[in-house]
């Protein structure tokens, strides 16, 4: 195999050239800042920002007051937890409740108010990768200031049922946040439905540019209840100030239009080549498993288990597939996957697994010769 294969898209994606041909006039021809509204540049790329945050709120079912850009998920995830736990300062609400497959974007922080008094409670998850409901009802209280979990798992893919979460939060009158990265643009989110109060997206994580994101902050949560994390002018209500990266945003708005207009048809495609790869591989490969099939999870990611081969092993003896072992902000550890030993997976076994994410742009063609490579190299590896 001569061509490189890219099977890594819960990491990044490609930039979509749609999403590439409107952000570039915004970089040299029209570069004003859009805090003045004295002259044309600014008055331009004002109205320019105005448009991707209706598209962003479009796409979440939201309103454009309830959008806030940021730098991407992992600011936005900061900016509901601390943002959240700083308007609180430590009154009779104290409790953080998450989980323990969460991102490192919302565990770093959760540890960082452990550390300074906050009680944070992380739920624990079944086989299947998903958060225990019973746990998760037995833990949030009046005591509960604020529950973050995530909509849909970085590394297998499965879903959580927040809107059962939710209910159980807000039944206690605590806020619910959600680190939507993975889900955004791969699968319908709808903020009214799902109930959530903060919701955090990534603009790369669905064809757009890298360093853009958006927090979506309900009308009831703004104000005094979320505090900023840094201070200057103004910008976004003063949630989040900074000048705005205007060509980003246009591009995370064309991103959120395209992802819109395609979102069911991609989907069920994306889920095809999926389930194809899936069939081919436990054809051939006796005691392959794969992580939480057997609940709700995003179309396009497989997390594949491999019987004696670590997984570090694999790829390198695959140079031309691109393919992961877990997050992409964690891949470089020596430690295996946290969310994979939540599961009850060992370490070792932990170890023998590899994260398949499809995209946009794969093609039958890939996902058939990607079978087919991971196959030999799985049997080169074992000897058989």
């Amino acid at each position: 195999m001569e061509k490189s294969i890219y099977l890594d898209n819960n990491a990044t994606t490609r930039c979509d050239p749609r999403v590439v041909d409107v952000m570039l006039p915004y970089f040299s021809e029209i570069y004003g800042n859009p805090s003045n509204g004295y002259h044309q540049q600014g008055r331009t790329t004002a109205k320019a920002v105005n448009t991707a945050r209706e598209k962003v709120a479009s796409l979440i079912n939201a309103s454009a007051g309830e959008i806030f850009f940021t730098s991407g998920a992992t600011e936005s995830d900061n900016l509901s937890i601390l943002g959240v736990a700083r308007a609180e300062s430590l009154g009779k609400r104290n409790r953080i409740v998450t989980s323990l497959i969460e991102h490192k974007a919302i565990l770093e922080p959760c540890n960082w108010l452990h550390e300074r008094g906050f009680d944070v409670v992380y739920l624990p998850v079944d086989e299947h990768g998903v958060v225990v409901l019973d746990a998760a009802r037995e833990v949030i209280d009046e005591k509960t200031l604020l529950v973050s979990i995530q909509l849909a798992n970085n590394e297998t893919g499965v879903l959580q049922p927040i809107k059962q979460i939710a209910e159980f939060a807000h039944e206690h009158g605590a806020w619910l946040h959600t680190d939507a990265a993975q889900a955004v643009g791969k699968i319908s989110v709808d903020v009214s439905d799902l109930d959530v109060d903060l919701l955090s997206i990534s603009a790369h994580k669905f064809y757009g540019p890298k360093g853009i994101g958006a927090l979506y902050i309900n009308r009831a949560i703004q104000g005094s209840r979320i505090m900023p994390l840094t201070y200057g002018g103004g910008q976004e209500k003063g949630i989040r100030p900074g000048t705005l990266n205007v060509p980003g945003i246009v591009g995370l708005g064309m991103a959120c239009e395209l992802a819109e207009n395609v979102l069911v048809e991609e989907g069920i495609e994306i889920n095809r080549l999926r389930n194809f790869l899936e069939e081919c591989l436990e054809k051939k490969i006796a005691g392959l498993r794969i992580n939480g099939k057997n609940v709700l999870r995003l179309p396009n990611t497989s997390s594949l288990f491999f019987p004696d081969v670590d997984a570090d092993v694999m790829l390198l003896n695959m140079p031309n597939l691109m393919l992961g072992t877990g997050s992409a902000c964690t891949s470089g550890a020596i430690e295996p996957s946290h969310v994979l030993q939540a599961m009850g997976i060992s370490r070792q076994d932990a170890h023998r697994v590899i994260r398949v994410s499809l995209g946009r742009y794969s093609t039958f063609d890939e996902i058939n010769t990607a079978s087919i490579v991971i196959y030999d190299t799985w049997a080169k590896c074992v000897g058989t």
